[in-house]
């Protein structure tokens, strides 16, 4: 995997990219100014960021892996250290499959039903392979979602989740709240 160079990075026109980021060569961006990057963000082969009018922000320490895609129109936000594991679908925005409209980007908007709603991705969350996250939903602070999941609704708190739709399966520990103070208390004193 071949990353970008700061210069490239910075050419790409994001609204902000923070400090050691790194942006594979393949990936693909569209709307750069809608999108922020902060500090330690690893974006991997293949991936595909569309930001919307209300943009996508990635925090600190995140990991999108490869062949994942953050697309639509809400706002897409992921928080500090979360991990969008391999193949990740996460859509801010969602065609009208009732019938009742058409479907479809080459269809005019005022034929179509799509909907546009914001995602929460919270701090220390982790979407497994092949999980589809759909619009509106917000992913609690250190969420595990279980790989091919489709998450449809809310997901609480240090809460695991997983199958189509997904669904509790039992409590999350917290000891890495501790590994994220030693880490940054480590930084910090390194850095």
């Amino acid at each position: 995997m071949a990353f970008l160079d700061r210069t490239s990075i910075e050419r790409l026109g994001f609204r902000a990219v923070g400090q050691n980021v790194l942006v594979s060569d393949k990936a693909s961006f569209y709307n750069c100014a809608n999108i922020s990057l902060g500090d330690n963000v690893r974006i991997d082969d293949f991936c595909i960021l569309s930001a919307g009018e209300n943009g996508i922000e990635i925090g600190r320490h995140v990991h999108v892996a490869c062949y994942s895609s953050l697309i639509g129109a809400g706002r897409i936000r992921i928080g500090d250290f979360a991990n969008i594991s391999s193949r990740v679908s996460i859509y801010s925005s969602s065609d009208d499959y009732s019938g009742a409209t058409m479907t479809n980007p080459t269809v005019p908007a005022q034929w179509t039903g799509v909907i546009h709603a914001d995602v929460e991705i919270g701090r220390h969350v982790i979407v497994g392979c092949g999980s589809v996250v759909l619009p509106g939903t917000t992913l609690g602070e250190a969420t595990a979602i279980g790989a091919l999941s489709l998450v449809n609704r809310d997901c609480a708190p240090f809460c695991i989740y997983g199958g189509t739709p997904a669904r509790f399966i039992k409590e999350r520990k917290r000891d890495l709240l501790a590994l994220e103070q030693a880490l940054l208390g480590s930084i910090e004193k390194h850095g």
